[in-house]
């Protein structure tokens, strides 16, 4: 039997609020999984390599302490006792690698000290010492003679080690100047702004960031999901070929046509807007 119109408003009104307080339920789900994954288990994803990033960097710094200037001997043992730090962080012996990273940091070579700095900061966030993690972080954020890569890369460590304890306008001011895309570190400081703009109630903003996340060359494929699934909540479309996304992650094949399933079964990806 047909509503009548009252009924029948009130219904859809009814169906409206649902739907909208399983989408606030569900953003902060996919928001406290996005801290979890980033912020409390950060010292799991960066320590033991010292990881990934830093490692890269300190292999490239290395070189340069070898082949710099007149001073060859006094920069090659600064390499032989990086050396020694790194092996001692591979081993897993953190406090021996921050004892052998304290050689360098009263030395006058900045990329050296630099270097050994950001190194005893991972080895104190493997220990549990977040207070220590931080302070040396911003120790090199701060340092003007600091490598600039390192230096961004030592502001983006400080600010998500004690994400919870910052203000989200700190946040956002600290890492503005990374926060934009074609910076090498756009993926991770863009995510914790991100999530700065939500703790702001700025949902415009937020979804705005997540979307060019998503659509970030160079950003790392679990992050560009994160930032889909995050803008997609948040009403913002992150995709630009749906096609090509659903070929990229196995569920139709270049033809168009579904991967072990009948035709039209292919499910949306993630973060497609409704």
């Amino acid at each position: 039997m047909a509503l009548n119109p009252k009924n029948g408003k009130s219904s859809e009104d009814d169906k409206a609020a649902k739907k909208a307080a399983e989408d606030e339920v569900i953003l902060r789900e996919i928001d406290e999984a996005v801290r979890k994954d980033d912020l409390e288990q950060f010292g799991k994803k960066y320590g033991t390599a010292l990881i990934g990033g830093v490692v890269a960097i300190l292999v490239g710094f290395g070189g340069y302490l070898y082949w710099d200037s007149q001073q060859e001997a006094e920069l090659e043992g600064h390499s032989e006792t990086l050396t020694r730090a790194l092996d001692q962080v591979e081993a897993g012996n953190f406090a021996a690698a921050s004892e052998a990273a304290g050689e360098l940091v009263t030395t006058d070579n900045a990329a050296a000290k630099t270097s050994a700095l950001m190194l005893q900061a991972g080895a104190a966030l493997e220990q549990g010492d977040t207070a220590a993690a931080v302070a040396l972080y911003a120790q090199v954020a701060a340092d003007e003679n600091a490598p600039p890569a390192l230096r961004d890369l030592a502001t983006i460590r400080e600010i998500a080690t004690n994400f919870e304890e910052r203000e989200p306008a700190d946040v956002i001011e600290r890492l503005s100047s990374l926060a934009v895309p074609g910076n090498a570190f756009f993926g991770s400081a863009g995510e914790l702004t991100a999530m700065a703009h939500l703790d702001a109630g700025n949902e415009a903003e937020a979804g705005a960031l997540f979307a060019a996340i998503a659509k970030g060359e160079g950003v790392p494929e679990t992050l560009q999901s994160r930032a889909r699934q995050m803008a997609g909540l948040l009403g913002v479309d992150a995709i630009e070929d749906p096609e090509e996304l659903l070929e990229e992650e196995g569920v139709i094949d270049e033809n168009g046509a579904p991967v072990g399933g009948p035709a039209g079964a292919a499910p949306a990806p993630a973060g497609a807007a409704n």
